[in-house]
């Protein structure tokens, strides 16, 4: 009901023009104002290589930075300013929902931009399929992510004499030495979108790709209520087992720093994660190992960082997304963002000289396309639209704290969020 009442008063600002440049603003002219969610150290100093290289446009780019990691909070704001007639230039938005705000009329597509400069030669295809709705362009990526990365303190194993674990079963059974030794098991900020990433990548590796895509993806009533699915319930509990309790607030990039102060042992995280390494001063190999989520080897869930942008009537509001769309996909700009933010280049001939763990993930996800082991982020709106997503996130974020909650229960109540008319 709500997702309706949002379309309608959408629809309806659009049908009377109420457009940005009809309503007041305080934008300077030749400034583009950009609405994202990279509010940690290592996004910030992401968003300020695009705006170091869009001023090489002749432009400024203000940026819109909304905290809470998922963007959440950042679409709340979003949807607030389109109905009241005043959106910005530009704002991050991924996989289904550059096709939900397309399909409102609300984008501007860029399929000249595109098609003029072959862009499609240099992404891979499913980049291509999740900036696209009805056959036009709306989305211009800038780096691909993989969710399923473990990150491990090397430190901790050493301290302790213990082997590094190879698989959720061997942590569960070394978690009580560790926290003798005073190491967090699994350190993890309590937001519901990171519970959820547990979950997610606990699918993957309980079902394997083929299952994840029926029961995540399609939504399939026989995959979420299976014996499959009630073993990645159960799995998830022992797994909340390993974090502390009390993290509700605590932030991902706060989580990540746990691991390099060496108070904890282990974290699942995406390679976002390795940008705050980086930040740090943290040498791969040294103070910190990447490796793919358990029994997630060769498997690749993705999430891709992109922009929208929306319908403008000014020339020169329209002539400076241009640029910025222009500059959002130089090679040059997506190689240096890409190393800030640890992510890979949505441009293939972008990440051609990568190293270390981006390396690896580049690695990875060309295996998991010949092996058609790739498959989208559920909580990062790649594979559900966010009537679908935010309730599995709530619902998953709400099993976990909640022990009296069995496995065949969650079931039940997932399948019927997820297939709900």
């Amino acid at each position: 009901m709500i997702q309706r009442l949002l379309i309608t008063t959408l629809l309806t600002c659009l049908a009377t023009s109420v457009t940005a440049s009809d309503a007041p603003s305080n934008r300077p002219a030749g400034t583009v104002n950009v609405l994202h969610w990279w509010t940690s150290p290592s996004e910030a100093a992401a968003m300020d290589i695009l705006k170091d290289h869009y001023t090489k446009s002749g432009f400024a780019l203000t940026d819109q930075a909304v905290a809470g990691g998922g963007g959440g909070r950042a679409m709340t704001v979003l949807k607030s300013q389109v109905i009241s007639g005043n959106p910005p230039h530009a704002a991050q938005i991924s996989g289904q929902g550059i096709k939900s705000w397309a399909s409102l009329g609300l984008l501007a597509d860029i399929d000249d931009t595109v098609n003029h400069n072959q862009w499609t030669s240099v992404l891979p295809e499913f980049v291509s399929d999740a900036i696209q709705f009805q056959g036009r362009f709306y989305g211009v990526p800038v780096g691909i992510h993989r969710s399923n990365w473990l990150w491990v303190n090397p430190g901790a194993f050493e301290d302790t004499g213990l082997a590094i674990p190879t698989s959720w079963d061997e942590l569960i059974a070394i978690a009580p030495r560790l926290r003798q030794a005073g190491f967090i098991p699994l350190t993890h900020g309590g937001e519901a979108w990171q519970q959820a990433a547990i979950f997610e990548s606990v699918v993957l590796s309980e079902g394997g790709a083929d299952f994840y895509r029926q029961a995540l993806v399609h939504h399939d009533r026989k995959a979420l209520t299976s014996p499959t699915m009630i073993r990645v319930f159960r799995k998830l509990k022992q797994i909340a087992s390993l974090t502390p309790d009390n993290r509700s607030k605590m932030s991902w990039d706060q989580a990540t720093r746990e691991i390099i102060n060496n108070k904890a042992a282990m974290m699942l995280m995406g390679d976002w994660a390795l940008g705050e390494f980086k930040m740090n001063g943290q040498v791969e190999g040294e103070d910190f190992y990447c490796q793919p989520a358990f029994g997630t080897d060769k498997k690749f869930i993705y999430n891709i960082d992109s922009f929208v942008l929306f319908n403008l009537r000014s020339s020169s509001d329209r002539q400076a997304q241009h640029w910025l769309t222009q500059q959002l996909m130089n090679m040059e700009t997506q190689i240096a963002f890409n190393e800030k933010k640890g992510s890979i280049p949505a441009r293939m001939d972008a990440a051609e000289n990568l190293q270390g763990c981006q390396q690896k993930s580049l690695e990875d996800l060309k295996a998991s396309i010949e092996a058609n082991t790739l498959v989208p982020s559920i909580i990062h709106g790649m594979a559900a639209k966010e009537s679908l997503q935010i309730p599995a996130i709530n619902f998953v974020s709400s099993y976990m704290s909640d022990p009296t909650v069995t496995p065949e229960q969650a079931v039940k109540s997932l399948s019927a969020a997820l297939l709900s008319p």
